[in-house]
């Protein structure tokens, strides 16, 4: 089922994830997530350029499943959180790549600091919701990645040793807004 023109998407956390994955030290990549994030997406797939993404993701909630690196990720030298508790994305040009695939520039902000960014995102799936208790809820479902620069943005500490290139994903599902 094609969705409606620009028909406007709330994401559900708890069929949401948002990942990233940074080099350490050269030996590993330490993969992390975000626990707390919200926004929507709009999906237009006769006119892709009417497509948008919103996303605001908590930078407190960071969890790599050890306390004390998320701790000191959340400090002065990594996220910052108490001085800049949010990262954002907000889509500015939308281009289609294929039947289900899109290129969305976005201006991503992280410490302050704004660039853009651009997301590739494959439309994985826009259909009512099977699931009984879902009420048949119109759902969609993308996968966007992309990856930063986080000196870029101003996070600094510890390279090039700690790695500079951040790979993000997004895992998204979102209900039908009313």
């Amino acid at each position: 089922m094609r969705p409606k023109r620009a028909d406007r998407f709330v994401i559900d956390p708890e069929h949401s994830n948002i990942l990233f994955w940074v080099s350490h030290l050269g030996y590993a990549r330490m993969i992390g997530q975000f626990q707390e994030f919200e926004g929507e997406f709009g999906i237009d797939q006769e006119n892709p350029e009417k497509s948008s993404v919103e996303v605001t993701i908590q930078t407190a909630s960071v969890d790599t499943d050890h306390e004390k690196r998320d701790d000191h990720l959340r400090s002065p030298d990594f996220f910052n959180s108490a001085e800049f508790p949010e990262i954002t994305f907000n889509s500015t040009q939308v281009e289609s790549t294929g039947e289900n695939t899109l290129k969305i520039t976005g201006d991503f902000t992280l410490l302050g600091t704004t660039k853009p960014v651009i997301l590739d995102v494959t439309v994985n799936k826009v259909a009512p919701n099977p699931l009984p208790q879902s009420g048949g809820v119109l759902t969609a479902g993308i996968s966007g990645r992309t990856t930063i620069q986080r000196s870029e943005f101003g996070m600094t500490t510890f390279t090039p040793d700690l790695g500079d290139e951040i790979e993000i994903w997004l895992e998204i599902e979102g209900k039908k807004k009313e």
